[in-house]
């Protein structure tokens, strides 16, 4: 069947006018369509079961306003942009917020807004953490362990001058952290790098001020302090917002070629340090036991002197009272002393023989003899 083409169009335009924007269309518009339209028509639907996507022919799309679909997605990207301002600074570290480039403020941990950039910029240092630089060597890994033998040395930096004007190799590592943030992000460059070339040049200083034997045996506690301190005043100096933790010596030895004389001069001297120690022991328990002796000694000689001064006066008050008592009667005192003076030669003879006045005249006194002989003998002696 041929179609009038433009009168058919022409009816759709007066129908058009006619009706709404949106209709099903009628049963004897379905039929114009032939199978080519009817295969165009199902192609051409709306998934969602209403009208067809590109609309019957003749009728008007369905569509949203473009200065809507606009709007909504510059609000979308407007919200997003701004919801990306929103960070966290975790514990162990310090927020520093750039404004426009420029330092604005410092925030610790925690929940924290900043503008979106490119506005506001967030840099959030560990603060906390402790950080390590190796001088002289280099550790393997990422253990950052010291381990001798396995460490590669760096003898341009490990090569320093003593005060004696003798060469050693100093190993030496610098623990510090960051004290000031700030001055630790915008005032410096390459942090690690500067770290190191300030450690070698406070250790050359304070190695240059030591002697080799200090170096080596038992000045070691002491360069290390001097060495932080130092340290410490050169990065100071340079605002490096770090704070010096500690200089630990690792490997201090002199060159390959002089190592073993200088490992007989050490053990020379601990041997000597040895010795001098255990004489210092010797004569520290030496010295305390004889001034306890000097002491005991000088305590009896004193107790002994006042006891033989108060006996003697003692004495010379008896024989004052008795001279003064003789004074008063003299032929009572004597009789006295007489009786006294007995006393004192009877009580320790062992057997006493009383003889009256007449007794003398008649027998023969005898002296006992068998009483006076030694105890040894007297044990053997038998008595008839």
């Amino acid at each position: 069947m041929n179609w009038d083409w433009d009168k058919l169009q022409e009816k759709r335009d007066r129908q058009q006018r006619q009706r709404p924007a949106f209709h099903e269309p009628r049963q004897d518009e379905r039929d114009e369509y032939d199978d080519d339209g009817r295969e165009e028509r199902r192609d051409r639907r709306s998934p969602f079961g209403g009208a067809p996507r590109g609309g019957l022919p003749g009728l008007p799309k369905w569509q949203i306003p473009n200065g809507m679909l606009l709007g909504g997605g510059l609000i979308a990207v407007l919200v997003i942009w701004l919801l990306s301002g929103i960070y966290i600074v975790n514990p162990g570290e310090e927020g520093v917020v750039l404004r426009f480039g420029k330092y604005d403020r410092t925030v610790g941990p925690g929940p924290h807004y900043a503008l979106p950039a490119p506005i506001e910029t967030v840099y959030k240092p560990q603060v906390s953490r402790v950080l390590r630089s190796e001088v002289g060597y280099r550790s393997p890994g990422e253990s950052r362990a010291y381990q001798k033998g396995q460490v590669r040395p760096i003898p341009a930096e490990a090569s320093m001058l003593t005060g004696d004007e003798n060469i050693v190799n100093v190993q030496f590592s610098v623990q510090y952290r960051i004290s000031d943030p700030v001055a630790y992000l915008f005032d410096i460059y390459e942090p690690d790098a500067l770290v190191r070339s300030a450690a070698e040049a406070a250790m050359r200083e304070v190695i240059g001020n030591s002697l080799i034997d200090a170096a080596l045996t038992d000045g070691k506690l002491q360069i290390q302090e001097d060495a932080t301190h130092l340290l410490q005043t050169i990065l100071d100096r340079y605002h490096a917002g770090l704070k010096v933790i500690a200089v630990q010596l690792q490997d201090v030895h002199p060159p390959d070629e002089v190592r073993n004389a200088f490992k007989d001069v050490a053990s020379a001297r601990e041997d000597k340090i040895r010795i001098i120690n255990e004489a210092e022991a010797y004569r520290n328990a030496l010295l305390p036991r004889a001034r306890g002796e000097a002491a005991a000694v000088r305590n009896a000689a004193e107790a002994y002197r006042a006891m033989r001064i108060q006996n003697a006066e003692g004495e010379a008050a008896r024989f004052a009272a008795l001279s003064a008592e003789h004074d008063r009667s003299p032929r009572v005192m004597e009789q006295r002393l007489y009786y006294e003076t007995l006393e004192d030669l009877l009580k320790n003879a062992r057997e006493k023989v009383l003889l009256d006045g007449n007794s003398p005249e008649r027998i023969l006194p005898y002296l006992p003899l068998s009483g006076l002989t030694p105890p040894q003998a007297a044990g053997t002696t038998e008595k008839r």
